[in-house]
């Protein structure tokens, strides 16, 4: 198993989210307006940084507000670092400016984690160091992690090593899962370089438990399932490595993590060819270099070439394999500073000159890769690299000791307890069993209450249903009473909107639902009884383009009565001389929650310059009930007519919409 039992359901639920909608991440009427992304919540999509662009003219407390532009600066390096270097300017210029040095050395750490993916080692080093001497402890396990990818890029595998340590250690004093997590991240693809596979395998799945407790899918998160599946694959263990892959892409897509997502394409790549089926390495590779050039880095793009070159030299395509390949070290010069992965790409370019029988070219690149590899795989690093992980052990079985003791401790209390918890057993048993049946009396009670409730409710649907086609019926009957056409046709068209109200409390008190109104049934019926009461069935045919839609009743009358309106107008003017028409209605509701009303016919439409037939009300009450909706309207008048009404909802919409 890979996830926890909350964490599983969390990522079960990820589909569901586009269609139910996201939570809010700022709200200035809660005590905490702002909910830290990926910190107290992930419930969002790949949207939320729109979403905190958005956010941050309206927010005026200082600190929330750097604490917003620092998430959409650091969180935009895993889109585009030219944008997320920006956002980081301009959040170093306000804090200096207002002289509020905690906050500016936040946003140098994230200008550090930019500097570190463009390539900028060395600068990326000063403003880190910089930053130590401004943030708080509690925060430095971002900024060791980010230092310890400069050394780690660097080669220097045992100092990046050092730095994970003291990640841990401030995980253990401050109990944040999140630092231990990453710093078991951090080991795991450190022993993944060292070839330490069993290692870096157990220290990978050892962090995704950490961050599977904080039940918050991250960046890190979703980097360490990347790094699980490398030593997986490493392993040989090739459908574990892919389930982990898989993982990663779909958080990745999600969040829109492109960094994330060209490393797992790079490593897909391999384990595709490994599978011997070329054609989704061919599309890993291809995916790799897309979102290593959206990403704007150097060191993706550079690994992406490597890995497609790799995947051609297996083919036997040798030439575009050194073609590949060679691009890779262009991408890598003058300053890349990752003698690991460099030296991993003059072993594949020789690899690629002695396919094509060029020994010579083949001999220069593996002495240039065994140089970049005795510079990377020191015997110091290896040492200190061991070291650091009999540190680890110990700690470990010191931690283990102490927490025996403390148990020990725990015991002895807990036995001189047990006399006394016996004791009020019994005592709490006898209450619980009384509660139980008062509590049994009380929910018959309230089931028979609510049982009632709804019995009336239904009940008073039913009558004002009752009522209002009584109010039609004497309508009905004044029209056959009255003579003057003109008078004939506005009582029948006030006959049928009320009807239309009619019908929804008639559902409201037929169905199971007490709340809302299932549209697409109620304006099929509509329809048919306008049709009908124009005798038109067999002239004119109306055609409904949606899915089931639930509205509230306060939302389902307005739109009931513009329907009506709308087909009543069609069927009066669009089909003169008996012709043949077709009446066309969609209602579809946005992920934003918008309603979209689109209502058209072919009949032969209304030119500019005429003038409007009948007394006009229709068309006042379409606009009144338009803005009692807080929507808008606009009109097509060739080839038929066509209305497209959209709607702010305010209330709640439930159901699925197309």
């Amino acid at each position: 198993m890979i996830y926890s039992g909350n964490l599983i359901l969390r990522l079960f639920f990820f589909g569901c989210f586009s269609l139910q909608g996201y939570g809010q991440i700022y709200d200035a009427t809660r005590q905490d307006p702002y909910q830290k992304i990926f910190v107290e919540t992930d419930d969002f999509d790949d949207s939320y940084l729109e979403q905190l662009l958005e956010t941050l003219p309206l927010v005026k407390e200082d600190s929330i507000h750097f604490e917003i532009l620092n998430d959409l600066a650091y969180y935009w390096h895993t889109r585009n670092l030219v944008k997320a270097l920006e956002y980081t300017e301009m959040g170093l210029e306000l804090t200096a400016r207002d002289s509020n040095m905690l906050w500016n050395g936040h946003f140098q750490i994230t200008r550090g984690a930019i500097l570190l993916r463009q390539e900028k080692l060395d600068a990326a080093e000063g403003v880190l160091l910089e930053a130590e001497q401004k943030v708080d402890e509690k925060d430095l396990p971002l900024l060791y992690t980010q230092l310890g990818y400069v050394y780690e890029r660097r080669g220097q595998l045992d100092r990046a090593a050092d730095f994970a340590m003291k990640t841990l250690e401030i995980g253990e004093i401050y109990n944040n899962d999140w630092a231990k997590g990453m710093a078991y991240s951090d080991l795991s693809n450190l022993f993944w370089k060292q070839g330490k596979y069993e290692d870096g395998l157990k220290y990978g799945l050892q962090s995704l438990s950490y961050f599977e407790k904080r039940e918050v899918v991250d960046l890190d998160y979703d980097f360490t399932l990347y790094i699980v599946g490398n030593n997986y694959l490493s392993l040989g263990q090739f459908d574990k490595a892919l389930e982990y892959y898989l993982r990663s892409i779909e958080i990745g897509e999600r969040y829109g993590f492109y960094n994330n997502l060209s490393d797992v394409y790079i490593s897909l790549v391999e384990l595709y060819a490994v599978l011997n089926n070329f054609s989704k390495a061919e599309e890993a590779g291809i995916n790799a270099i897309k979102y290593a050039y959206l990403l704007d880095n150097a060191f993706m793009l550079m690994r992406s070439y490597l890995s497609v070159g790799e995947l051609q030299t297996k083919n036997k395509n040798f030439d575009a394999a050194i073609e590949n390949i060679k691009r890779s070290i262009e991408v890598a010069t003058p300053r890349f500073g990752d003698g690991f992965f460099l030296g991993k790409t003059y072993k594949s370019l020789g690899l690629a000159y002695a396919g094509n029988e060029q020994y010579k070219e083949a001999y220069a690149a593996f002495s240039k890769y065994d140089s970049l590899n005795a510079v990377v795989f020191t015997a110091e690093a290896d040492e200190r690299i061991a070291q650091l992980e009999t540190q680890f052990n110990v700690a470990q079985k010191e931690n283990t000791i102490q927490l025996q003791q403390t148990r020990l401790s725990q015991q002895q209390s807990r036995q001189n307890l047990i006399s006394l918890v016996a004791g009020l057993l019994f005592l709490t048993l006898t209450i619980l069993l009384v509660s139980f049946f008062n509590n049994r009396k009380k929910n018959k009670l309230l089931s028979n209450q609510n049982r009632e409730k709804e019995f009336l409710l239904k009940e008073i649907h039913h009558r004002v249903k009752n009522n209002l086609e009584i109010v039609s019926s004497l309508l009905a009957l004044q029209t056959a009473q009255t003579s003057d056409p003109t008078v004939a046709h506005a009582m029948k068209e006030s006959q049928n909107r009320v009807f239309s109200m009619s019908m929804i409390h008639r559902r409201l008190y037929q169905k199971e639902h007490l709340s809302s109104i299932e549209m697409k049934e109620y304006l099929k019926d509509l329809g048919d009884h306008i049709l009908e009461s124009f005798g038109e069935k067999d002239r004119i045919r109306i055609m409904y383009s949606m899915a089931d839609l639930h509205l509230d009743v306060d939302t389902a009358v307005p739109i009931g009565l513009i329907v009506n309106e709308l087909f009543t107008n069609s069927l009066k003017y669009a089909f003169p001389h008996s012709k043949n028409g077709e009446i066309y209605i969609r209602l579809s509701r946005e992920t934003t929650g918008v309603l979209n009303l689109w209502v058209k016919d072919d009949g032969i439409g209304l030119k500019p310059q005429e003038v409007a037939k009948g007394t006009g009300f229709g068309k006042k009450l379409i606009k009144l009930l338009t803005r009692q909706l807080d929507g808008s309207m606009e009109i097509t008048t060739n080839a038929g007519t066509q209305y497209l009404f959209r709607f702010k909802m305010h209330n709640s919409v439930k159901g699925e919409s197309p």
